[in-house]
């Protein structure tokens, strides 16, 4: 076996700002505490709230590494006390509130998952925030049942080419957002009934026509500000609106009228600051009804682009400038 070394290289924040700003550092291997499993990293995926806290705007919650990254999948190489499930060797996924930009993570085994049939590492790391993100707000808040109409803010992203999967699997007719032709062309593919270019055209108008006026029964919104007023009015009666960003801002002046008259749900979340316990029950629901369809190659993660670890900076470039379809994933 191996010896484990005390120091490894990890993507640090030199200053909040530019993607220039990660830049590689040593730093010793983190201890796996009590229930904590120590991955030895081989890929980490890159997600949004990984650019907020490299801009300064998402703190790391208490306790948690300053280390940016919130998924990695690699091979355990220390399991901690109380740990059962998992064993030195073994090969898996997780979630995890920091620290992922690194040759070495430690993650508690409730947010650790087996790796589905037949993935890559690169496929596993792109796995765990996205899902676990679309699962507790499409289906655990937003309630999405088959037969009912959803639409996607941001469908080329990470977040939505799994939503559009997972809803379009489950039953569901799916409309997406997207910034460009070609890109409505990618996400139709992934199973959307129709890619809207928010550029070219005013998705409250699309998706009245495409409903023969209802509207939607569910939207999934990180853009916010003006979109909010607008998402009101595409909804039907007893929609649900769910927040998960606020790209493009948090306040915006809104006539709640509407709301009442319709009878909708206004709700929320973010998955970081959220307990272990929290996120182990999200995980073992993603175990039940998702790691089949997985395995089964009936959804899969959307890769849009590998960089090295010690290219995070580059990485980020890349998704700053808004052009890719998918996860972008950093290999150890």
């Amino acid at each position: 076996m191996t010896s484990l070394p005390t120091e490894m290289t990890a993507i640090e924040i030199k200053e909040f700002g530019g993607p220039e700003n990660l830049v590689p550092t040593t730093r010793p291997v983190p201890e796996a505490a009590h229930d904590e499993v120590l991955i030895r990293v081989e890929a980490a995926g890159v997600n949004r709230p990984d650019v907020l806290q490299r801009m300064g705007g998402y703190a790391p919650p208490p306790g948690a590494s300053d280390i940016p990254g919130l998924e990695v999948a690699g091979t355990v190489a220390v399991v901690g006390a109380g740990v059962t499930k998992y064993k030195v060797g073994d090969k898996l996924c997780a979630l995890v509130a920091g620290g992922g930009y690194a040759e070495y993570c430690v993650a508690p085994e409730a947010q650790c998952l087996d790796i589905p049939n037949e993935f890559d590492m690169v496929k596993a790391a792109a796995i765990p925030e996205t899902y676990f993100t679309v699962w507790t707000n499409v289906f655990d808040r937003g309630r999405l049942k088959g037969g009912e109409t959803f639409l996607i803010h941001g469908g080329a992203s990470g977040i939505g080419t799994t939503a559009i999967q997972l809803a379009k699997a489950f039953g569901a007719r799916v409309f997406a957002t997207a910034s460009t032709d070609e890109k409505c062309r990618e996400i139709e593919a992934l199973g959307a009934e129709r890619g809207i270019n928010y550029k070219s055209e005013d998705y409250v108008e699309v998706v009245q026509e495409l409903t023969d006026g209802r509207g939607v029964d569910l939207i999934l919104d990180m853009v916010g500000g003006d979109y909010i007023q607008r998402n009101i009015t595409a909804l039907a009666v007893e929609g649900r609106l769910v927040y998960i960003a606020f790209l493009g801002g948090a306040k915006a002046e809104v006539n709640f009228a509407p709301v009442m008259m319709k009878r909708l749900t206004i709700t929320g979340s973010t998955l970081r600051p959220q307990s272990v316990q929290a996120k182990s029950e999200i995980g073992r629901s993603l175990e039940n009804k998702v790691w089949p369809l997985l395995s089964a190659g009936t959804v899969a993660p959307v890769i849009d682009s590998v960089f090295s670890l010690t290219d995070a900076s580059k990485a980020h470039a890349r998704i700053d400038d808004s052009s890719h379809i998918g996860k972008i994933v950093l290999k150890v």
